[in-house]
């Protein structure tokens, strides 16, 4: 990526993740769901999640999913050469899980997780939060609960800088490999 500019600073992030942590929150109670299962895709997803993780006050310690071998494109961008075990603390069968990423676009990577998931057991329903949604669909995924919705250019990616404090980049497109919101 080039021409990176700031974004969001860390105290506009830090304003955003308390916002959805209350409409998260909010919304689990209006389905009466009291006792979550977060689960953030690595690497920004984890991040959001660990401060979603401590606003809602989830007890149970936060899972992890890297959905590096369930993406749809490694023969096109090569697979990921810094793979990372998913970790879930629990079963999943029956649960209520709250998926969290940095940035939705494509909804190629929710795929993927959505995927993994299922290949753990089959959760009673699948909450997803984002940090951005932005447009560009492939697949009819949409997050129930987002921090922004920002209009890009479609050679414009955003990034989440972190893990403390937790940024938002915006950059132009250089390539298909590098890290940023093109995985979806």
């Amino acid at each position: 990526m080039n021409n990176r500019r700031a974004f969001k600073d860390a105290d506009e992030v830090e304003s955003l993740v308390d916002v959805m942590a209350d409409k998260i929150g909010a919304l689990l109670g209006s389905r009466g769901v009291s006792d979550p299962l977060l689960i953030g895709i690595r690497t920004g997803g984890v991040w959001l999640a660990e401060q979603l993780h401590r606003r809602l006050g989830v007890e149970e310690p936060l899972g992890t999913l890297d959905i590096s071998f369930y993406r749809d494109d490694f023969t096109r961008i090569g697979m990921n050469p810094e793979v990372h075990p998913s970790d879930l603390p629990t079963p999943v069968d029956d649960r209520h899980i709250v998926l969290i990423d940095d940035v939705v676009h494509t909804g190629r990577t929710i795929r993927a997780a959505l995927n993994e998931i299922f290949d753990y057991g089959r959760p009673a329903s699948i909450m997803l939060a984002t940090l951005v949604d932005r447009s560009g669909r492939e697949l009819p995924i949409q997050p129930d609960v987002a921090g922004l919705h920002p209009q890009l250019e479609q050679d414009q990616h955003i990034t989440l800088i972190g893990p403390e404090p937790l940024e938002l980049v915006i950059g132009t497109k250089t390539n298909r490999s590098s890290r940023s919101d093109e995985q979806g």
